[in-house]
């Protein structure tokens, strides 16, 4: 099924169109959807709004936002000097419009509630009208602010809500297929998950007065892993940290960059099949939710069940995996049976270019990599690496299926080249990067006089892509030389690299290559 109009791309040069991109469970795409939901909330006022006795501020309603959403407009802009002559000074731009129906900007807010951006205040997702008055959730605002950080966006309206303590939220980025956006889940990556979701500083334990079926959902920061119950008895057996399925689905759904429901059932599932958790008590849902069967806690079934009486525990390896227990001298055979051998990264002989080839071919180390860069405040290298890729990849494509010889796709990609200039080269773009003083000048060049030499666009364009490869393989080298080494010095990560083991096979021949390290979501 083919997606709905929704954007326009365009510079001062040349304008293109492209169909928001859809998966084959007729979902947006991630990328595509944090997008559309940052626009938007840029251009709303975010102010106070009355929901019953009470004034509630960063709010909105649905009229304002379905009204903003048939004609969105988000303009980024790059100011330099002229490569020819410093004393004049060129601006290249780079507009992204949205243009919808009123029903479907509906089904599109209901798709931001779903993936636990907005929440109404006043109603519910299934009866909302034009007064429903919403508001960003912790996972919505940190949303727009990696969106504002990278198009730097300083209005006062959007920097009053990112200063507020609703701003707590420390977001999981998961890595997706760039064709299918799956998330990806293999086992390293999965336990690099399942890290987080256990808690990076120890057990989060739910108070013995509370009500472990309580359908209240848990304040959450992304830091403080799931509330689970320390000691739980059982039809006569105890087992220790236990959470219910409906508390584990609403910790992803709130601190992960997970849109639907659907995406946190898979994870779980992974968390049984790799054996890091088990269920000891099923309730199957009828009409008075009582209790009909036990399951056995052999974490052999990969079914997982969101009820709240569906109870799981953390299974001996996944307190291992997590750091909770001591890990045993010797793995289970189970575990090596899963393991990877091959050359381990810490070792001395490994340089920090083959450390860093290593981590961008693995989703699990990526994962690890761009949390410490975040703490660092450098991420931008390692989300412009993974853009560059996943641009590099496309125009590739698009030039073995001959569709460059089309002027629209031409200008659709030169169109993304602009959006990544500005928001990564351009002298003061928001997250400018360290590159060579040449290869900058050289960049600006080009990229300010491209002009309206339409009948030359897909020679400049080819040109932009070597220009992209030289500045990809400087920021490669910056993070080799810089990040990779206090990466591997950086105690909360240490034990993890030392468990890692990676394939002696040549990188390239992994399934996860550096070249498409880009399945990463930024």
């Amino acid at each position: 099924m083919a997606g709905p109009k929704l954007a326009t791309k365009s510079t001062k040069h040349q304008p293109s169109t492209r169909l928001m991109r859809t998966t084959n469970d007729s979902k947006p795409f991630c990328k595509d959807l944090k997008e559309l939901f940052a626009t938007l909330m840029v251009s709303l006022k975010l102010g106070p709004n009355r929901v019953r006795l009470s004034k509630i501020d960063y709010t909105f309603t649905i009229e304002e936002a379905t009204i903003n959403l048939g004609s969105l407009k988000f303009t980024q802009s790059a100011r330099m000097p002229d490569p020819k002559n410093p004393n004049r000074v060129i601006t290249t731009t780079s507009t992204t419009t949205f243009s919808m129906g009123k029903e479907m900007a509906r089904s599109i807010l209901v798709d931001f509630m779903l993936a636990r951006l907005l929440e109404p205040l006043n109603g519910t997702i299934t009866h909302l009208s034009k007064g429903t008055v919403c508001q960003m959730t912790p996972k919505g605002i940190a949303i727009l602010q990696i969106f504002c950080n990278r198009n730097g966006i300083t209005a006062p309206h959007v920097l009053r809500v990112l200063h507020s303590p609703r701003n707590r939220m420390t977001l999981l980025t998961l890595e997706r297929d760039i064709e299918t956006d799956r998330i990806l889940t293999d086992r390293q990556t999965v336990e690099v998950i399942f890290r987080r979701f256990a808690g990076t500083e120890g057990p989060s334990i739910r108070p013995a007065s509370s009500d472990s079926d309580s359908s209240k959902r848990e304040i959450n920061n992304g830091v403080t892993g799931v509330r689970v119950a320390r000691d739980s008895r059982v039809n006569g057996k105890r087992y220790a940290y236990t959470f219910s399925g409906k508390i584990a689905v609403d910790w992803l759904m709130d601190c992960c960059t997970v849109i639907d429901e659907r995406e946190t059932i898979r994870i779980c599932e992974q968390f049984i099949a790799h054996g890091l958790i088990a269920r000891v008590q099923q309730y199957e849902k009828s009409h008075y939710e009582k209790p009909s069967t036990t399951a056995v806690n052999d974490g052999s079934s990969s079914l997982f069940d969101s009820l709240r009486y569906s109870l799981y525990a953390f299974t001996s390896r996944g307190l291992r995996v997590c750091g909770w227990a001591p890990a045993s001298d010797k793995h289970s055979e189970d575990e090596k049976a899963g393991s990877v051998v091959g050359v381990p990264v810490c070792g001395a002989d490994v340089s920090n270019k083959a450390r860093l080839d290593y981590i961008l071919a693995d989703p699990s180390l990526r994962l690890l990599f761009r949390e410490f860069l975040c703490a660092s405040f450098c991420e931008e290298n390692l989300s412009f690496y993974c853009d560059v890729s996943e641009f590099i990849e496309r125009y590739k494509q698009l030039k073995q299926v001959k569709d460059l010889e089309h002027m629209p796709k031409v200008q659709e990609t030169l169109a993304a080249a602009y959006s990544l200039y500005n928001a990564f080269l351009a002298p003061g773009s928001p997250c400018e990067l360290n590159i060579d003083h040449s290869l900058r000048n050289n960049l600006a060049s080009k990229m300010t006089n491209i002009g309206g030499d339409e009948k030359n666009f897909p020679t400049h364009l080819s040109e932009v892509v070597v220009l992209f490869e030289l500045a990809q393989a400087s920021v490669f080298k910056l993070m080799a030389s810089d990040s990779v080494p206090k990466f591997f010095r950086t105690p909360k990560y240490v034990t993890v690299l030392q468990e890692h083991e990676f394939e002696a096979t040549d990188s390239s021949s992994r399934s996860s290559s550096p070249s498409n390290a880009s399945k990463s979501s930024a």
